[in-house]
């Protein structure tokens, strides 16, 4: 495993390249490097503030870098808007979830299917969603708000699938759910992975992690001090240390 190093293949579906990204005067992150391929489930590691959510908002355009680039399929997406980045088909899906409690689990379902491109394969969308979560369909009509916090995390990552995403950004989706909860949405998340869609994660429960992950990325500071496979990671001592307590 290289350490500070980065691969670059050219058949990366997105690629970060050396980003600078700065909260008004605060620097969140530093010269940060990384590669998602397609089809794999990604993890980003680190602890809080370490700049793992400061990443995701910079991929999804509600942050923008003072340095580097970030490449999705090939293109440039450093500078654009949110909404133009969900149609080229990066849908994340918010820590705390952020749902519209007061509107129905179908309608905040729909909303996710606004942009351009989702809106013709709603129903197609719609369909898949409720195979993933058949939860969803038998409580279409209850308020988003009366779900169970399992159910809320299954309907924030069904609203990013109607997005007909390419690449769903997760962040922290355990925070709060018991063990049976997550098997239950990891299970969805390889069904998910299966269909052809990327995922890129960012998890506290490193344990966990390292289980579902086919590479990670460890983050401190605002900086990726470490990648490579959980076999790899595992091998490493400071990680062990920092997140193993051996």
């Amino acid at each position: 495993m290289e350490k500070h190093t980065q691969e670059t293949s050219q058949d990366a579906l997105l690629k970060v390249s050396n980003i600078d990204v700065f909260h008004g005067s605060f620097q969140a992150l530093w010269d940060v490097s990384l590669e998602v391929k397609p089809g794999e489930m990604l993890a980003l590691i680190g602890a809080n503030t370490s700049g793992k959510s400061t990443l995701l908002d910079t991929i999804s355009g509600l942050l923008h870098p003072t340095k580097g680039s970030i490449e999705f399929e090939g293109k440039d997406i450093s500078a654009l808007d949110p909404f133009l980045i969900v149609e080229l088909g990066i849908s994340q899906v918010p820590e705390g979830r952020r749902l519209f409690p007061e509107m129905s689990v179908l309608d905040n379902l729909i909303i996710g299917s606004y942009n351009r491109k989702a809106r013709p394969k709603r129903e197609q969308n719609l369909k898949q969603v409720y195979g993933h979560f058949p939860i969803l369909e038998e409580r279409k009509n209850q308020l988003a708000k009366t779900l169970s916090g399992g159910e809320q995390q299954m309907l924030a990552i069904g609203r990013g699938l109607m997005a007909d995403t390419k690449l769903m950004l997760l962040d922290e989706m355990s925070l709060g759910l018991a063990p049976i909860v997550l098997d239950k949405l990891y299970r969805a998340l390889r069904e998910i992975r299966e269909r052809g869609i990327t995922i890129l994660f960012v998890e506290q429960n490193v344990r966990r992690t390292l289980q579902e992950a086919d590479r990670a990325y460890i983050l401190e500071s605002g900086r990726v001090v470490l990648s490579g496979t959980p076999a790899e990671l595992q091998e490493e001592e400071d990680v062990r240390k920092a997140y193993f307590g051996v």
